[in-house]
């Protein structure tokens, strides 16, 4: 039996491409998708950070446009990932996006990326505590759009309201916060506890969470809520050196883990499905001890099930 074809909801770029830079056109983007067939990837959305909103516009439209001019691009990229500029703008929680440009969500805004998309936009990573009236996760989910939570620190009434209105994602929970929490009541335990959550993305490059960690939040979300993400990086596949992420240097280790320029924070990851499918496949405490059928439904099955899902709200709610 043919196992299912990968599909990473948050790849912000792949062998030395940034997905966000500025002189990005169909062909450099040909050959990241190229590369990363070859390195066991299957599909994935190409994801773009917080940035101005006209700087977003005019990338997701180059995005949009390298989809629509060229098959191989068309073959392997499944959509955009906006994550941003909606997002908190606190230390920690803003993570590697620059906080000068993070600002609230209106569906105005959004609409003008979903324009520049061209149809192409599948994911908006914002936080619920910044969209005043869920308005724009309510517009969002209207337009078949999978809304996720993310870089925020909503309260779990707050996360409730939001998966009302259609809120049905958390992004790479775990990361995108503060080294140190309040030990009861934190993100991470409110996303654990929201049982309307339908969905929540996970790092598993074997840096952003400890294996132990990992393993702990697949157990306590089951086999079809819990969804894996690479979060890589122009870096991924390149060994140590510099990179560029949204215009920031990112700075990659002998160890693969990339991080800001001033070592404070974590900026994506360098992870290969190759890698992320070892992380996951290795006996506990190494790896996280998963067999192959459980595997597929993190990084393909339960991926393609969301965005179908968020599809078929927005048909419906047409």
């Amino acid at each position: 039996m043919t196992a299912p074809e990968p599909l990473d909801l948050q790849l912000n770029g792949y062998r030395g491409l940034d997905f966000a830079d500025a002189a990005l056109d169909a062909a450099s983007l040909a050959g990241a998708c190229r590369a990363y067939r070859a390195d066991g990837g299957g599909r994935f959305l190409a994801t773009v950070i917080t940035d101005s909103l006209e700087s977003l516009e005019r990338r997701v439209a180059a995005l949009a446009a390298a989809i629509a001019d060229d098959e191989t691009v068309a073959d392997t990229v499944a959509g955009i990932h906006v994550e941003g500029p909606f997002i908190g703008t606190e230390r920690g929680f803003v993570g590697a996006h620059p906080p000068e440009h993070t600002r609230d969500a209106s569906p105005g805004a959004a609409e003008r990326l979903l324009e520049a998309g061209r149809g192409h936009v599948r994911m908006v990573t914002l936080a619920p505590e910044r969209d005043p009236g869920h308005a724009t996760t309510s517009f969002l989910a209207s337009r078949g759009i999978l809304v996720a939570a993310g870089h925020c620190d909503p309260s779990l009434e707050c996360l409730r309201e939001a998966c009302a209105a259609g809120l049905s994602c958390f992004t790479h929970l775990g990361n995108g916060c503060p080294h140190v929490l309040p030990r009861h009541d934190n993100v991470i335990q409110r996303v654990l506890a929201c049982d309307e959550l339908p969905f929540v993305t996970l790092v598993a490059d074997g840096v952003h969470l400890p294996t132990f960690l990992l393993r702990t939040i697949l157990r306590v979300l089951g086999p079809r809520r819990a969804i894996v993400v690479s979060d890589a990086t122009a870096a991924a596949g390149m060994g140590p050196g510099s990179f560029r992420l949204g215009g920031r240097e990112v700075v990659v280790g002998e160890d693969g883990a990339a991080w800001s320029a001033d070592r404070t924070h974590l900026c994506g990851s360098t992870a290969t499905a190759s890698v992320m499918r070892r992380v996951l496949a290795a006996p506990f405490p190494t790896g996280v001890g998963l067999d192959d059928d459980a595997i597929d439904r993190l990084l393909a099955l339960n991926p393609r099930h969301a965005l179908d899902a968020a599809a078929a709200l927005g048909r419906d709610g047409a």
